[in-house]
């Protein structure tokens, strides 16, 4: 009999950000997901078979994601995680991006530097708008 696929990896939990948008209220807020990493052990177990052998070479390290629902930070609801991907290859994610890297990548094909977006004034409010509240009814 075939060795189970835990008898290949040392496992490690972990929790990783993820920015999700509540579908009933329509906010965004930062979550903690909870992942467990699965790392290719260093040799074979002893009571590996010629498949088991062939299996263990194609093995690569992975994260699997553990929870599938959090429940929104602003009204309360449980919702699922709007992915697709509850496994991902460490590999993969090693290329990724993080999304200071992004901004800094949009800003200079832009060609408008952080400062000018900053120095950019929002359109004045009318009078109605900026009255002091010692002057409401």
């Amino acid at each position: 009999m075939a060795l189970d696929e835990r008898a290949f990896f040392n496992e490690k939990p972990e929790t990783r950000p993820g920015r999700f948008t509540c579908p009933k209220c329509r906010r965004s807020n930062d979550y903690t997901i909870r992942w467990v990493r699965r790392v290719k052990k260093d040799r074979l177990p002893p009571a590996a078979r010629d498949e088991d052998r062939t299996k263990f070479a194609k093995l690569r390290d992975y994260l699997l994601r553990l929870d599938d629902e959090v429940v929104c930070k602003s009204c309360g609801k449980k919702f699922e995680i709007p992915s697709q991907q509850s496994m991902v290859f460490v590999d993969q994610l090693a290329g990724l991006p993080n999304e200071e890297e992004l901004e800094r990548e949009i800003e200079a094909a832009s060609g408008e530097p952080a400062a000018a977006k900053a120095e950019e004034k929002k359109p004045e409010l009318p009078a109605r708008f900026r009255q002091n509240a010692s002057n409401w009814k």
